[in-house]
């Protein structure tokens, strides 16, 4: 299977504007340049695996999204479910999830 580096960029730009986020929205969050992020959507530059999770991250989308264009209406709808009772936590309930999190990820997956 092949990577189409052109509709990344494209659903990269598609979902960033249905977020009504700009180049330099996702730059910011991302630690990237707007100008690395132009390039991305416009099919000049090539992401890297870390680069391509940092702009997930900031468009609330999955990697399987960006690279092949498939969305798991569940995980999507799971990943916003969770992410507004997280931000209803103080920062003592921030650290319990984290540490929750932590411990059953070591607990499924042992390195």
């Amino acid at each position: 299977m092949e990577i189409d580096y052109k509709e990344l960029g494209e659903r990269i730009a598609k979902r960033r504007k249905m977020l009504n986020l700009t180049q330099d929205d996702v730059a910011e969050v991302t630690g990237l340049s707007n100008n690395y992020i132009s390039n991305i959507e416009n099919n000049h530059s090539i992401p890297s695996i870390e680069t391509l999770v940092k702009i997930c991250n900031a468009l609330d989308i999955t990697p399987d999204y960006l690279l092949l264009g498939i969305v798991r209406d569940t995980d999507v709808n799971l990943h916003s479910q969770i992410n507004q009772k997280i931000k209803l936590c103080d920062t003592k309930k921030l650290e319990l999830v984290d540490h929750f999190i932590t411990w059953l990820v070591k607990r499924l997956m042992p390195f």
